[in-house]
């Protein structure tokens, strides 16, 4: 693979000089600012051979650089090995940014490139300033994947389909109306939409042009007269077609959208949020209009869950806690049999959910990382990196699934068989952060950033740290990492709000030993109103019993044991009714109080 990269990085050069380029920078992004592009977009995995989700990769003439977060530091580290690209490890003290790195290694005068359709708006026009400064050029005009990438994906053309309000619980034209709502307090004439799952949330629509993501390449423009989807027709049915036509939305081709915002009407005020905008698209909007860049009103509707998607979860939890019971009394009698290896689980797991109803696919790629590939956080296993499950040491399985009425993401560390004393101790410092997380009461106006603490006081209290984030949004059957809010030590202005749905997954990782994770799904909800105001607190969604080995029963305080035995026998009630005789034995072991 290194020799395919080095003649890839190459041809990259060579465009390069061809266009009087110095450097170039590739996000790992599409027209939408996704996290997970479809595979037409996936530029920056194919230029480098490195396949996570977050990373920025620069190119000069003579040399090359990755800049990614923690969570992928030891999976970058082995996948650009021999690459001739460097690792730049996001986060740490030592670590250039992009913009100081390119400043060090340009010279006055030098261009740097970008393809201005996959690039936000707000980060290219602060890259333009900071590069300005130093007399530096930013160009923003080509794509050269087009060029040097000879076998690439074409942008899917696959079909959508409507997503019925007996999951989605209302309907498209009533959420249109909500945003006309918003667009009206705000002085606004319209908003502009890229975002794939705000779009597909907001029309009702579902598609599968992601890997994993339910979601459809389309933009979205909605105004106080008027709501547009810029969408090939070939992804359209004659029942999309109808769909549309019933909630009031109008249909363009998607290659029009630029065409159509820069006619929209002067002097325009216009909603968007630059981070979620194509540079591209952003500067086609005309200069009479004023823009309103603050963030999606859109995106944070779509985060607080209605009724009907709330009860979708907690039916989509326990089907997937069935699925999860018959799949962890196989590994307890394969283990030891010797029949397991980290592909075996990604493939045992897709099986048994399979079976359930209303079972779409996976909501992500499963993390199966026995021992050592535990501690790599987002671990993708591969026919090479396959190892075998032994009978000793610990399992980290971090999986989901897509269900019509609701998506699910769950981490459980299990002890395949004897494990240390020190895995016990990290395995009882992990459970206890994921413990008081759940048991969290908060007055409202707290943001995630001040819960985060709660998950990793024990750890910190021992020297001990991880440096992913301990919370993401989840969506509706949609994506599984959605914002706006989150639970982690960056600072985030987004509240928590009752109806919105987030992991809580603390963990703790032993470089080439061993990874801890614990996660389930938390909706947050109203608990009380004082003198002092209101207070919220976390349901606990997700259905699957946690390993009582590793526990060091010592280390609880009674709250915390009074959690954990309480939560056992809330899944136990859950979902033994829809077991068979043997598979409910096997869960009320499981769950007994400890």
């Amino acid at each position: 693979m290194a020799n395919v990269i080095h003649r890839r990085l190459s041809s990259l050069r060579q465009f390069l000089e061809e266009k009087d380029l110095h450097a170039f920078i590739i996000p790992s992004t599409d027209p939408h600012l996704s996290e997970y592009p479809a595979s037409h977009w996936a530029s920056r995995e194919w230029i480098s051979g490195f396949t996570g989700s977050a990373g920025t990769i620069v190119v000069t003439r003579d040399k090359a650089g990755l800049w990614t977060d923690s969570r992928y530091f030891l999976q970058a580290a082995q996948q650009l090995n021999n690459s001739g690209i460097d690792l730049f490890r996001e986060g740490l003290p030592t670590t250039p940014t992009i913009e100081e790195w390119l400043l060090s290694e340009l010279s006055e005068g030098n261009n740097v490139g970008i393809d201005g359709n996959v690039y936000a708006a707000h980060d290219a026009y602060q890259l333009t300033a900071r590069l300005n400064s130093k007399g530096l050029h930013l160009i923003a005009d080509y794509d050269p994947f087009t060029q040097i990438w000879k076998d690439r994906p074409q942008i899917p053309t696959n079909t959508i389909f409507e997503l019925p309000t007996k999951y989605s619980g209302v309907s498209a034209s009533d959420k249109i109306k909500e945003v006309r709502q918003f667009l009206k307090k705000e002085g606004a004439d319209s908003i502009l939409i890229s975002s794939l799952d705000t779009i597909a949330w907001l029309y009702n629509i579902r598609g599968n042009d992601v890997h994993c993501n339910p979601v459809a390449v389309c933009h979205a423009y909605v105004s106080n007269n008027e709501a547009v989807i810029f969408i090939d027709p070939k992804k359209l049915t004659q029942e999309t077609v109808q769909h549309f036509q019933q909630e009031g939305v109008a249909i363009a081709d998607y290659t029009k959208v630029e065409d159509y915002v820069s006619n929209i009407t002067e002097d325009s005020k216009i909603c968007l949020q630059s981070t979620k905008i194509s540079f591209s698209l952003y500067n086609r909007i005309p200069k009479s209009c004023r823009i309103i860049d603050i963030p999606s009103p859109v995106d944070l509707m779509k985060s607080v869950k209605n009724e009907t998607e709330k009860q979708g979860f907690r039916n989509a939890m326990e089907r997937d806690g069935v699925a999860l019971v018959k799949f962890f009394m196989w590994l307890e009698k394969a283990v030891p049999a010797g029949e397991v290896e980290e592909l075996t689980i990604v493939e045992k797991l897709v099986e048994y959910r399979s079976q359930q109803d209303l079972f779409v696919g996976e909501s992500f790629d499963t993390i199966a990382g026995y021992m050592p590939n535990g501690a790599i956080v987002h671990y993708h296993v591969t026919p090479e990196s396959s190892l075998k499950v032994k009978p000793e040491g610990l399992l980290l399985i971090d999986s989901g699934a897509q269900f019509f009425d609701g998506t699910t993401d769950i981490t459980r560390t299990v002890a395949v068989g004897t494990i240390s004393e020190q895995m016990k101790k990290d395995y009882t410092m992990v459970l206890k952060g994921h413990i008081n997380l759940a048991t969290a009461i908060f007055p409202q106006g707290t943001r995630g950033s001040q819960l985060d603490i709660l998950a990793r006081k024990t750890l910190w209290d021992n020297g001990l740290n991880y440096l992913h984030g301990t919370g993401h949004g989840i969506g509706h059957f949609l994506n599984v990492h959605e914002g706006p809010q989150n639970i982690r030590m960056n600072e985030n202005p987004t509240t928590l709000q009752p109806g919105m749905v987030t992991s809580n997954e603390p963990g703790l990782y032993r470089a080439n030993q061993y990874g801890i994770r614990i996660e389930n799904l938390i909706l947050a909800k109203e608990e009380c109103v004082t003198e002092f105001g209101a207070f919220y607190s976390f349901e606990t969604l997700t259905l699957c019993p946690i390993d009582t080995a590793p526990i060091i029963k010592e280390m609880l305080t009674n709250k915390e044991i009074s959690w954990f035995n309480n939560y056992h026998q809330f899944v136990f009630d859950r979902l033994s009714p829809s077991l068979t005789e043997e598979e409910k034995a096997w869960l009320k072991e499981k769950t007994k109080a400890i």
